[in-house]
């Protein structure tokens, strides 16, 4: 555990996080306030110790936050494969299981980790959990004229949940990839079976559960930081 009381845990795992990057390394940009710090703690370093840096970003915010820091930044378009991306998780299990998706970034979010050579997930203890789907529901992006058959087929799997509406209340969400998303819960089905129904489900664009995808999860707390890595 490493410990510097004077900063954050989140400021923290984003600091220790933005030291594991090697030069000449493409590195994924998640998207939201974790990932936000490490983008600039990324960009201090690069500048400090002149890093031959490119980055690729999983939202249009992290985007242009890297810009506006100074980091070069490639296209999603001009990939073939990166060295490692970065990014919270809203659950984490101690499996290394994540649950992502309350944003609208999911899809580029999940390229980017299954693509990485590493892929390193920054939290707080809020997001640990024992299991995945404990303190939200699980998102299932869909293409939009294919909801109603989705949302069908996942209740008679047992699935409960319907179609996420935007912050004002007064319509529904849509992904930046311009889809809808239905929150779900589940019960008495496992974690990884759960994922293969959503992974091979006629309709689902992406869903939030990152199984057996992550490399290591940086944990912050107020003590310091605990590192979990896949065995």
């Amino acid at each position: 555990m490493t410990n510097n009381p004077a900063v954050n845990p989140k400021q923290q795992v984003a600091e220790q996080a933005a030291n594991m990057v090697e030069n000449g390394m493409i590195v994924g940009l998640g998207t939201g306030s974790t990932a936000n710090l490490f983008i600039d703690a990324l960009a201090q370093r690069s500048r400090q110790e002149e890093l031959q840096l490119r980055v690729v970003a999983s939202s249009v915010i992290s985007h242009n936050r890297a810009i506006k820091a100074g980091l070069s930044v490639l296209s999603i378009n001009q990939l073939s494969g990166l060295d490692m991306y970065v990014d919270g998780a809203d659950e984490v299990s101690d499996d290394l299981s994540l649950l992502k998706g309350r944003g609208q970034d999911l899809v580029k979010e999940k390229l980017l980790a299954r693509h990485a050579d590493q892929f390193v997930v920054l939290v707080d203890e809020s997001k640990q959990v024992r299991q995945i789907g404990e303190k939200h529901p699980i998102p299932v992006e869909v293409a939009p004229d294919c909801w109603q058959l989705v949302q069908a087929a996942l209740q008679q799997q047992g699935g409960q949940g319907s179609l996420r509406p935007n912050a004002a209340g007064d319509n529904v969400f849509y992904s930046a990839d311009g889809n809808l998303v239905l929150d779900m819960t589940f019960t008495d089905i496992t974690l990884k079976n759960l994922n293969q129904l959503l992974s091979t489900l006629p309709g689902v664009v992406e869903h939030g559960i990152f199984y057996l995808l992550a490399s290591e999860v940086l944990i912050g707390k107020a003590q310091g930081v605990i590192r979990l890595t896949a065995d």
